[in-house]
């Protein structure tokens, strides 16, 4: 017999999880983690997004010990170096400008946590998965930069870019989850869900 999810937290606010989460039906609140993410722990940046993941989610279980919660951290990461959100202008030249012809990383970390009470086991289910997906840019000429960063989409991104909007069109290729990409791999999400017996 399968379960219906009672009550299910995204602990992000990123409107790109959130529209993923949508699109295969389920209900769910957003409640922001209030975790502050470091981001120069010395972890692989697979560990990393699992571990910043983790935290997110714990954080807001603390108020919500009911509540089945997601939380989700995504790094971009080439030749073993992460590169986190393009805060300024010179941020998203300088990351732009290294993925420029090359294969890197989108690796998004995923927690979900399954409170006792919703658990087919009747303990706590605190499971960890990292999404990693290669993505290779197409040389990009400097004008094609500017033009980009003057779109404004490349600014809290990580790598300075959205692969579901205008950043696109500088993707030769992808090996790997697009959802995982875009910020939630749904193929692992699902595979958690449907171990647990739970409705999609």
């Amino acid at each position: 017999m399968k379960k219906s999810l009672h009550t299910l937290i995204l602990a992000s606010t990123s409107p790109r999880r959130k529209d993923l989460l949508s699109q295969i039906g389920l209900t769910f609140t957003i409640v922001p983690s209030d975790f502050e993410e470091d981001m120069s722990l010395p972890l692989s940046p697979d560990m990393l997004t699992m571990h910043l993941s983790k935290e997110k989610a714990l954080a807001v279980a603390k108020d919500y010990p009911d509540a089945v919660i997601i939380g989700a951290d995504t790094v971009v990461a080439i030749d073993g170096a992460v590169l986190g959100k393009a805060h300024t202008k010179e941020d998203a030249q300088r990351m732009l400008s290294i993925l420029s012809g090359k294969t890197h990383q989108v690796i998004t970390g995923l927690t979900v946590i399954i409170p006792a009470g919703e658990s087919p086991t009747g303990v706590q289910i605190i499971e960890s998965v990292a999404s990693i997906n290669d993505v290779t840019f197409k040389p990009l000429a400097g004008e094609e930069i500017e033009w980009y960063i003057q779109t404004g989409e490349p600014l809290e991104k990580a790598g300075a870019y959205g692969i579901q909007g205008l950043g696109a069109m500088f993707v030769e290729k992808i090996e790997g989850s697009y959802s995982g990409i875009v910020g939630l791999p749904l193929e692992i999400l699902y595979e958690i869900f449907r171990r647990n017996d739970y409705m999609v």
